[in-house]
């Protein structure tokens, strides 16, 4: 599959496949279960500003209240919004997931994703981020983890940690950080490099008072002060 992400240097590819395997090291390797690329979405919409554990009340009650995706999308939007209330947002999330739904009713003629497993990843992404609502996290997620794209998302944990170790220039967006991690990730390890840099951000690496003294990367850290390496 074609994938148009920016070339780097070896020296950081080199330390970028070091903080993987550290990490590896650290939390072992991520299991998790794949879904169908519909219901990926559907989740990673209702994650979106919210923690997990509301995100899987919300689509538990919403798959509860719905027998099929399809009846999610035709039901009324007071509907959906009540069942995903303790996502948070849900009178955004609430049409948003209703019209995600449509939009791939109307270009494909049925609810399913899979076609996107047979697309290069940028036009795989491309079809997906012309969705009102669906931004290069959400598509990420939905191609690595669904359909083995060589995607690799970008929440605030993995920006804030690949900006600290040097992984991504200073000043590089969220949405820039995708294809520069897509470049610099060894082949095959999008998804557990992934969620390491997730659980590493949330266990050691916080936004405030990070937990140098115990950090596993801290010799590969910009960040970390000196005393601490």
């Amino acid at each position: 599959m074609k994938n148009t992400a920016p070339p780097v240097a070896s020296a950081l590819k080199a330390k970028a496949a070091r903080i993987h395997k550290r990490l590896l090291a650290e939390y072992g390797t991520p299991v998790w279960t794949q879904q169908d690329g519909v219901s990926e979405l559907v989740a990673t919409i209702l994650s979106q500003n919210t923690n997990d554990g509301n995100r899987d009340l919300a689509y538990a009650r919403l798959r509860a209240r719905f027998p099929s995706w399809e009846a999610v999308r035709d039901a009324s939007t007071e509907a959906v919004i009540e069942a995903i209330r303790p996502a948070g947002l849900a009178n955004q999330k609430g049409p948003r997931i209703q019209a995600a739904l449509a939009r791939i009713t109307e270009a494909r003629g049925s609810l399913t994703l899979d076609f996107l497993a047979d697309m290069p990843l940028d036009e795989a992404r491309a079809w997906l981020t012309a969705i009102n609502g669906i931004g290069p996290k959400t598509a990420a997620i939905v191609l690595l983890f669904c359909y083995g794209h060589r995607a690799f998302p970008v929440d605030t944990h993995v920006h804030r940690v690949t900006g600290r170790l040097g992984l991504r220039p200073e000043k590089a967006s969220a949405d820039e950080t995708h294809g520069l991690m897509e470049a610099l990730c060894p082949d095959g390890a999008e998804g557990p490099f992934h969620i390491n840099l997730i659980r590493h951000g949330r266990q050691i690496c916080h936004a405030r008072n990070p937990r140098c003294e115990a950090c596993c990367l801290r010799r590969e850290c910009l960040a970390v002060a000196p005393g601490v390496r």
